[in-house]
């Protein structure tokens, strides 16, 4: 049988268009990198041996850093000898150019912790990744130039990612397998078949992979279509498919644009995320097992996604964009995805029947299974005292004015709630104020009295508004969901960002005020009841640390912070009722919380000892 390798390192021979198979197959080129992983012919070696690579999903940004080694050790145990990562790189520069590796986001450490228990690394840098995170990964400051292609050969957007790569992968450098770490493999994109056919722009890609020490075997993964696999991926790259289900289907495809080279699932889909109003979504363990076991006899390699459920902590969820129906789709602050350990570290009735399956192949860790995390006792806190939003618009925001209004990003802002202020002249009779283009809910206001909601799934709403004096003060609060993290309309700013009429007249001459809300210290506090939107603090006691859980029964739709630390949003249309709340985010002692609710607060915030998914 002829031997060829896939592009596995640092000198390895470019490919031209008279290599190829033909349009859309792919051909193996060599590569002269020693050590590390290689493939030959249908196999993987990890530095000359046979090597299968049964590997999970885990995020370390969705993951307490001092949960890091427990998630992975938990991982470990599931039998797994490879563990898969994503890079966020918003989560590292969400102000251009200020760029951030230190604690939390810190991925070397996570790295580093990795392989001291033993496990490999499959290192997925992006910049676009999708992972039902904001904006797929990218820095909102991208938004700034309207005109700007992403996932594309635009030479802006080319110039910032080769900035960021830059930064990046040279702390990557020395953790590949090629040098003794654990680093075995990384990804040049990201899916980019269900996106563009832009090849140009994933060689460009690859090059700055290489020309930034990165010599570890290469590859680009693509969902099961055709169409993906022909132009999803780079020749002379190895090529890897993601599915749910059968394995049979997607391989065969797979095969017709790579004949020759390991089959390797990157993505075996063993759960799945959830949108704000729909059902809470999970897999049956007996058939993903049964998955497992069939790619696994058949010499394939696998990447379970997810294997640690996470969560999307902060403003940090993503959202979709249904073509069909025309909705936007905002994900869920839980990232539990129905994996096999759960959000919270619990090992699932999933967990064990893949193990049990993986144990048909390799050698078990032979220990005892690790224990499930320890639980906060349940109680319940009545909020005792508020503070209105718009009553502390100055405590937390300095306003910008604007003839027109424009979108959050155009005034810096990356994350959070947005404020529009304006001055209607009168008496004016009865009108519909309307806004064009929302992202994503408004809440719209005169002299301080609400007046109605707008919500961009509902683009010819309007809020009915009538001025009886000389002036009305008109006050628009949006609040966002995610960015849409997969599709065409990635290109999500969030605020307003069209016209706002009043009775067909534009509306101009408007203060602006980004609320990020990170710091939540200026709120001044005072009687309880304040209607929303509205600040609301309870403190709850606890003898020591431990993971739990906090219900917002009665309450609709808002956010919630655990003595400073924002745990995500809340929204009372489900499916999730509960918020995880890990055992270092809190206190012995009084812990603080404060929620801001929209619209209408419930009477107490519960600790519960388990989560409520839907």
């Amino acid at each position: 049988m002829s031997r060829r390798r896939f592009l596995g390192a640092a000198g390895s021979v470019t490919v031209s268009a008279a290599m190829l198979g033909g349009p859309g197959r792919m051909v193996v080129a060599e590569a002269a990198a020693p050590g590390g992983l290689t493939v030959d012919g249908d196999r993987f070696l990890l530095d000359g041996k046979p090597f299968q690579i049964i590997s999970g999903g885990i995020h370390y940004f969705r993951i307490h850093p001092d949960l890091w080694r427990d998630r992975l050790n938990r991982m470990r145990m599931l039998g797994l000898n490879t563990v898969e990562t994503y890079v966020a790189w918003n989560f590292h520069e969400q102000e251009r150019g200020e760029v951030d590796f230190s604690g939390w986001r810190d991925f070397v450490r996570f790295i580093e912790i990795a392989g001291e228990l033993g496990l490999k690394v499959v290192f997925r840098p992006g910049p676009y990744v999708c992972a039902e995170w904001e904006f797929g990964g990218f820095p909102a400051w991208l938004l700034e130039n309207p005109d700007q292609a992403l996932r594309s050969s635009d030479p802006t957007y080319l110039e910032a990612v080769d900035t960021w790569f830059a930064q990046l992968l040279p702390r990557v450098a020395p953790l590949q397998a090629t040098r003794g770490g654990p680093v075995i493999a990384v990804q040049v994109e990201n899916e980019y078949g269900s996106y563009g056919n832009d090849t140009a722009y994933l060689q460009h890609l690859a090059d700055q992979l290489r020309a930034n020490d990165i010599d570890s075997l290469l590859f680009c993964c693509n969902g099961a279509s055709e169409a993906a696999l022909r132009d999803g991926n780079l020749p002379g790259t190895l090529a890897t498919v993601n599915f749910a289900g059968d394995p049979t289907g997607p391989f065969e495809t797979l095969r017709k644009y790579q004949p020759e080279g390991p089959l390797w699932c990157t993505e075996y889909w063993d759960g799945w995320f959830d949108h704000w109003g729909e059902q809470h979504h999970t897999t049956d363990p007996a058939q993903d097992a049964a998955n497992v076991d069939k790619m696994l006899a058949a010499g394939a390699s696998i990447n379970l996604y997810m294997a640690a459920g996470s969560t999307n902590f902060e403003w940090w969820s993503g959202a979709n964009y249904d073509e069909a129906t025309k909705q936007y789709q905002p994900t869920i602050t839980s990232y539990d995805y129905d994996a096999p350990v759960s959000e919270a570290g619990d090992l699932t009735e999933k967990f064990h029947k893949i193990r049990e399956v993986i144990g048909r192949y390799t050698t078990l860790p032979d220990e005892p299974l690790p224990e499930p995390p320890a639980r906060l006792a349940p109680q319940s806190a009545r909020p005792t005292a508020s503070v209105g939003l718009l009553d502390s618009l100055d405590r937390l925001t300095k306003p910008v004015t604007r003839d027109t209004p424009v979108p959050m990003e155009q005034v810096g802002q990356a994350q959070g709630l947005i404020h529009y202020r304006t001055s209607v002249q009168g008496p004016l009779g009865k009108n519909t104020l309307t806004i064009s283009q929302l992202g994503d809910r408004a809440w719209v206001f005169l002299d301080g009295e609400r007046k109605g909601e707008l919500d961009r799934n509902q683009p010819d709403q309007g809020v009915e508004i009538e001025v009886t004096g000389e002036s009305a003060r008109l006050d628009i609060l949006v609040g966002t969901g995610g960015r849409i993290n997969f599709g065409h309309f990635i290109n999500d700013t969030k605020g307003i960002r069209g016209d706002v009429r009043l009775g067909g007249q534009l509306l101009s001459g408007w203060e602006i005020r980004p609320l990020p809300m990170n710091d939540l210290s200026g709120l001044r506090f005072s009687e309880p009841g304040a209607s929303g939107p509205a600040f609301h603090r309870a403190t709850l006691r606890i003898d020591a640390p431990a993971d739990g859980f906090l219900e917002l029964p009665g309450w609709n739709k808002g956010a919630l912070w655990l003595n400073g630390f924002l745990l995500g949003r809340y929204w009372h249309i489900g499916p999730q009722r509960t918020l995880y709340a890990p055992a270092p985010l809190w206190r012995e002692g009084d812990n603080e919380l404060i929620a801001l609710e929209l619209n209408q607060p419930g009477e107490s915030i519960e600790l519960r000892a388990e989560p409520d998914l839907g």
